[in-house]
C-alpha cells in the first residue's frame, strides 16, 4: 500500500478513536494496530526510498546527457561560427553586395531623372502652346481694336443699342 493510504488510514483511526474522558484532545487507539500500521508502513518506506533514488539518478544522468548534448552543439556552434567569419569570404560577399547595390540605386536615380525631365518638358510646351495662342488672341482683339477705331465705327451701331423704354 502508498505510504500515503497509510498516513490517511492512520488519521481515519485517529478520527474514530474514542475520546479520553474529560479531554477534548486525546484519544483511546489500539496500540497493537497502530504500531502494526506503523511497523508496515516502515518495510514499505524503503521501497519507496530507494525508487525516489533510483528516479533521481535516472534524473542526473538525462541533465548529464543533455548538458554534453548542449557542450556539442555549442563546440560545432563555434566551429561554425568561425568558418564563416572568415575575413576574406565576408569581405568579398560585402563588396560585391554593396556595388550591386550602388549600381542598382544610380540606374534608379537616372530613369527618375528621365522621367521627371520628361514630364518637365510637356508641360513646359503644353505651356509655350497656351501662351502663343493667348499672346496671338490678344493680338488679333489689339488689331481688331485699332481697325475699328481707323474707321471710326467703334461706337456702337443705333440698330444694336438696346431699346429705351
Amino acid at each position: 500500500m502508498d505510504p500515503l493510504d497509510r498516513i490517511d488510514e492512520i488519521i481515519a483511526m485517529v478520527e474514530a478513536a474514542r475520546s479520553v474522558p474529560m479531554s477534548r484532545n486525546n484519544c483511546m487507539v489500539d496500540r497493537g494496530e497502530m504500531i502494526a500500521i506503523l511497523d508496515e508502513m516502515r518495510a514499505e518506506l524503503p521501497a519507496d526510498l530507494r525508487r525516489a533514488a533510483v528516479l533521481l539518478a535516472e534524473r542526473d544522468k538525462i541533465m548529464d546527457a543533455g548538458k554534453r548534448e548542449a557542450d556539442r552543439i555549442i563546440s560545432e556552434a563555434e566551429a561554425e561560427h568561425a568558418r564563416l567569419v572568415s575575413v576574406n569570404e565576408i569581405t568579398v560577399s560585402a563588396e560585391h553586395e554593396g556595388a550591386r547595390i550602388v549600381a542598382e540605386a544610380r540606374a534608379e536615380a537616372q530613369r527618375l531623372r528621365e522621367e521627371v525631365d520628361d514630364y518637365v518638358d510637356t508641360a513646359l510646351a503644353n505651356f509655350e502652346q497656351f501662351l502663343t495662342r493667348a499672346l496671338a488672341s490678344i493680338e488679333r482683339g489689339r488689331d481688331k481694336m485699332h481697325a475699328l477705331r481707323e474707321i471710326g465705327t467703334f461706337a456702337a451701331e443705333e440698330s444694336e443699342r438696346p431699346l429705351s423704354f
